[in-house]
């Protein structure tokens, strides 16, 4: 009996330490425990219009170093009522393979209507809206926004999360000025914490100083 219940601990003991992150990652939720998600890929409200392999868990992912900076933004964000909402960090490199394999069937257009539908499928690579390396992969890069820390409603942003088209661009014009104020008050903040934006969505930041520049991880999200 007392072997048995060795074997059943030892069991749950190596599950717990082989669920974990490895070395240099964490989640984030162990640092912002009421940070919002709303992980895309692991459903299907995303672009392929599947679950995305790789997204075993609803689970957040990022370098020790990128997720103390939120901390820090989220930190800042509540003086003024808000938070943040995550839609994406880390992402496998099989996420992004399953990124390529989607691409090359130019039928499978199930999610036009929502994310792309100024643009051609099979131009989505080359107008840099998706990549075959991603830096989401490098585990310093995250997908985010602002949400009402009240309602937990997203604020205004005057366009959508994982729209591909002029509308997500930094530089876009044709919005209110309260929707670029918005924009605005996120960068400002993301670049005061260590953050620098990505010229072609209002939403993607990377650490600038983050730890593993050239290094794009597969390991599963679970």
């Amino acid at each position: 009996m007392l072997k048995k219940i060795f074997v059943i601990c030892t069991f749950f003991f190596l599950n717990l330490i082989s669920a974990q992150p490895p070395e240099g990652f964490v989640y984030l939720s162990d640092l912002i425990p009421d940070i919002e998600v709303e992980l895309r890929y692991f459903g299907d409200r995303n672009f392929t219009g599947r679950p995305v392999p790789g997204y075993d868990k609803r689970k957040v992912i990022l370098t020790t170093e990128a997720a103390k900076a939120l901390a820090e933004v989220q930190q800042e964000l509540e003086k003024d009522g808000y938070c943040l909402k995550i839609f994406d960090a880390y992402r496998p490199q099989t996420a992004v393979n399953s990124f390529i394999e989607w691409a090359k069937h130019p039928g499978d257009t199930l999610t036009k209507a929502e994310f792309y539908p100024e643009k051609k499928k099979r131009n989505l690579f080359n107008l840099g809206y998706i990549a075959t390396k991603s830096g989401h992969s490098r585990g310093s890069t995250v997908d985010l926004t602002i949400v009402d820390a009240n309602t937990l409603k997203e604020i205004d942003m005057g366009g959508t999360y994982d729209y591909f088209g002029e509308r997500s661009h930094h530089n876009f014009t044709n919005i209110t000025k309260e929707q670029k104020a918005n924009r605005n008050y996120l960068k400002s903040i993301m670049h005061k914490h260590g953050f620098r934006p990505y010229s072609e969505e209002w939403w993607h930041y990377t650490l600038r100083n983050e730890p593993y520049p050239d290094t794009y991880f597969d390991f599963t999200i679970k």
